[in-house]
């Protein structure tokens, strides 16, 4: 299988695994114990919280262990909730899931600004919408297009009016470089498995001074911001992976993702007629080309790709299966059909040039053979094998 869904998640890389084993098998004891085999893992962990405090330009008592980036993320707007006062919750239109179903459900109202056609935060709109705000969240980078968003300076609209800003950083870890002191967040939120890491484990930054509601209550782990016993074995493979991918980039002339993405790219375009690219093609993450199809239902391609071994989705992971077209698209104004034709090709540091050419010509004939029986005008035809 070639697998080009890198956005929704990650092999693990061999050194990855190598480092999580020991904790899985003879270092399994719990890190808040006293005795010897429990200190090893509290060692264990607190190395990692340092590995990856290094990794984000962050100190170590600004980390706090999750369960993984959904975690991370309702953890932060639930702190931001409790402790703000009155006014709503600013988001960006085009957010994940996970961000706007949890601001569904706080105790105040929610104001979603606007993206420009490119799929970039529209500032304008931005900084009217801070009028009788309480709280923001606004991701660093979209997890559908790739697109990179202009975070620093959104954060600096917001902080001009004294309001705590929190992102979503998910799908830019191990692929830009990501600084959070640099960024001015207070609150930023990751997920080891989008970066060759384990499944299961992420990590919330809190600027240090920040006044923090703990959601998970129990047992008072992480400095009694996150309760629950602290998964060793993850912590260590998130941190072990955060290093790979660090020395991944430091080795490549060129950013390793860009070259197999553009030639993908490339070669749908020459090849193929009535693509379009989507997005602000400028800024946006290495690995990522989002594409529609003229006259090609996204769920036929997707299913004559699979036969051909390629992987790949129509958006996010967190919603494959819907029949509705993707927010995101349709928050960057793409009409409703243009959206049911978009697939998503998303690139990790395991996929090689041959992987994109490979997976271009499946495409190109995926496209082709869909074509014939699924004109203009025509509803979803759906593919199966005799």
């Amino acid at each position: 299988m070639i697998d080009l869904d890198a956005n929704a998640t990650t092999p693990l890389l061999p050194d990855v695994l190598d480092a999580m084993l020991p904790w899985l098998r003879e270092g399994y004891a719990n890190p808040s114990g006293t005795y010897a085999a429990a200190k090893l893992a509290r060692q264990a962990i607190e190395q990692a919280r340092a590995r990856m405090a290094a990794w984000i330009g962050a100190e170590p008592d600004e980390i706090v262990f999750t369960g993984g980036g959904t975690e991370s993320v309702n953890t932060a707007l639930h702190s931001l909730d409790a402790l703000t006062g009155p006014g709503t919750a600013v988001v960006s239109a085009i957010e994940h899931s996970a961000v706007l179903r949890c601001v569904e459900n706080l105790t105040r109202e929610t104001r979603l600004v606007p993206v420009d056609a490119g799929g970039r935060l529209d500032l304008t709109a931005f900084a009217s919408a801070l009028d009788g705000a309480a709280l923001v969240s606004i991701m660093a980078a979209n997890n559908e297009t790739g697109v990179i968003q202009p975070l620093r300076e959104a954060v600096e609209l917001a902080r001009g009016r004294g309001l705590p800003v929190h992102s979503d950083a998910i799908q830019v870890a191990g692929k830009i470089p990501l600084a959070v002191k640099d960024l001015g967040v207070d609150l930023l939120s990751l997920s080891a498995h989008k970066f060759h890491g384990p499944k299961g484990v992420g990590l919330l930054y809190v600027r240090r001074g920040l006044r923090f509601e703990p959601w998970l209550r129990g047992g008072g782990q992480e400095a009694g911001r996150r309760a629950g016993t602290e998964n060793t074995a993850g912590i260590v493979g998130m941190a072990a992976a955060a290093a790979a991918v660090q020395r991944h980039l430091a080795a490549a002339a060129e950013h390793p993702l860009v070259l197999p993405r553009d030639a993908f790219e490339a070669k749908v375009l020459a090849e193929i007629h009535g693509v379009t690219v989507n997005g602000d093609r400028q800024h946006r993450l290495p690995n990522t080309s989002h594409l529609s199809f003229d006259s090609c239902d996204a769920a036929g391609l997707l299913i004559l790709l699979d036969e051909a071994g390629v992987a790949c989705s129509s958006g996010s992971a967190c919603l494959t299966g819907q029949t509705r077209p993707s927010h995101v698209q349709l928050a960057m104004g793409i009409p409703e059909t243009r959206a049911r034709t978009s697939l998503r090709i998303s690139f990790s540091l395991l996929n090689t040039l041959d992987d994109a050419l490979a997976a271009a010509t499946a495409v190109k004939l995926a496209v082709e053979k869909l074509r014939r029986v699924q004109g203009p005008g025509v509803g979803p035809v759906w593919l199966y094998s005799p």
